[in-house]
């Protein structure tokens, strides 16, 4: 009977337990299969460091080179005459006498006209100098410079009523050099033709460029 009596104490104190323990196990389960309140977002963690540059690019091509020593534009004159219906700006053109071109066109630069036929270079250079004259027989045209003759300037045609053109470059050694178009001395002399073609007054023209 001694040793019963605490032995079936402790068995009832089990038995009453049991649930106790049984409970609180299933209400931790329970919460934890709910999930709890979410927690405040934490701060933002400081930036990372800069990653590493990229790899440089492929070279581009080259470019093409300049030509050494290309001529440029410092200034031009564009001078012309008319010939036909109310313009006369050249009677029949002698031995030795210029062609007159007494109208201004384009003009840059400090090219101008002395005269009719004689235009200021004022400016030691070199000079691309253009002409065209439609004429209504043999003639020559050719360049006088400070009124001397550019021997390498001539030009003409033997028949027809074409235009005669020159092209020539010319290089000055004083300032306000003077330049002409003229009829060779010794030759004969010629007119320009009026309407050559047409109906409309024909042009002719003088294109002055200094280039160095």
């Amino acid at each position: 009977m001694f040793f019963r009596t605490p032995i079936l104490a402790l068995v009832f104190c089990i038995n009453l337990a049991s649930p106790l323990i049984a409970t609180t196990e299933r209400g931790d389960r329970l919460i934890t299969e709910a999930g709890g309140a979410q927690g405040i977002v934490g701060l933002a963690g400081p930036d990372g460091a800069p990653g590493l540059a990229g790899a440089a690019g492929a070279q581009g091509i080259q470019g093409i080179s300049g030509i050494p020593g290309a001529p440029g534009i410092l200034g031009f004159g564009d001078f012309y005459a008319l010939q036909g219906g109310a313009f006369v700006d050249n009677p029949p053109v002698a031995a030795g006498a210029p062609v007159n071109f007494p109208r201004d066109g384009s003009v840059s630069g400090t090219i101008t006209r002395t005269g009719p036929s004689s235009f200021n270079l004022p400016t030691i250079g070199t000079y691309l100098v253009l002409f065209q004259v439609d004429v209504t027989q043999a003639a020559q045209l050719m360049l006088s410079l400070n009124s001397g003759l550019i021997l390498d300037s001539v030009v003409g045609r033997a028949t027809g009523s074409s235009q005669i053109t020159g092209l020539s470059v010319v290089s000055t050694t004083t300032s306000n050099s003077v330049l002409e178009v003229v009829n060779p001395p010794g030759n004969t002399t010629f007119s320009i033709p009026p309407n050559d073609g047409g109906t409309q007054p024909i042009s002719a023209h003088l294109v002055i460029i200094r280039i160095q």
